[in-house]
């Protein structure tokens, strides 16, 4: 099922994917037909999702360096983990993901996509934790920062970042989460925005950086 893209979407999808295009092209069409299918997707997101789900992942590859490792938690439809990959082939992702029906569809996406820069590791985050090396951690509604941090910092091994896709609630999960992020050696957090060259819409990032050294 093909999903018509705006003309300020493909643009924005040209600049993004560059030549991969086509596979993140192939991969919202995965996302319109098994991923409603199996309800990893609502019907009601099809128009949105170039807009509102593939292109505001995409952009936060913009604030990794070169190569890093990535460990995308709660991976669900591959948002954002799959979506970075796309953007970003230097980049190696895990994405960990607790439920049989998503992991099983993840894995048909990514041999369909021939994606070698992904693993899929069915688990929940805290059962991750020494099976995952990961410089940077990614996560996108999955929780709000006091619930998620404990989640997902562990990850990290003591040194790394969290990149947490959030909304307008941003600044004010920071202020709720601030004493977990201390005990879970955060040394600052950061409200960051992706993607403002491309979107209209920019995406709205909380960066947690750890060093517990």
């Amino acid at each position: 099922m093909a999903v018509a893209l705006t003309e300020a979407e493909a643009a924005a999808a040209t600049r993004i994917f560059g030549d991969r295009l086509g596979l993140a092209i192939r991969y919202v069409e995965h996302l319109a037909t098994s991923g409603i299918e199996r309800g990893l997707i609502g019907p009601r997101e099809v128009p949105r999702l170039w807009n509102r789900h593939v292109l505001n992942c995409a952009v936060v590859a913009e604030l990794m360096d070169d190569g890093v490792r990535v460990a995308d938690v709660g991976s669900g439809a591959g948002l954002p983990g799959l979506c970075l990959a796309l953007a970003r082939p230097d980049l190696s992702l895990t994405l960990i993901e607790p439920l049989e029906r998503r992991v099983t569809w993840l894995h048909e996406v990514v041999a369909d996509l021939g994606l070698d820069n992904v693993e899929i590791l069915r688990a929940r985050a805290e059962e991750a934790v020494g099976a995952v090396d990961c410089d940077v951690v990614t996560a996108r509604a999955v929780s709000a920062l006091k619930t998620l941090a404990p989640m997902t910092i562990p990850l990290l091994g003591g040194r790394g970042e969290l990149l947490a896709i959030k909304g307008r609630s941003a600044a004010e999960e920071i202020e709720k989460a601030a004493k977990i992020l201390r005990k879970l050696g955060g040394t600052s957090t950061e409200v960051l925005v992706a993607g403002a060259d491309v979107l209209a819409e920019p995406t709205t990032v909380v960066r947690v950086t750890v060093d517990r050294r």
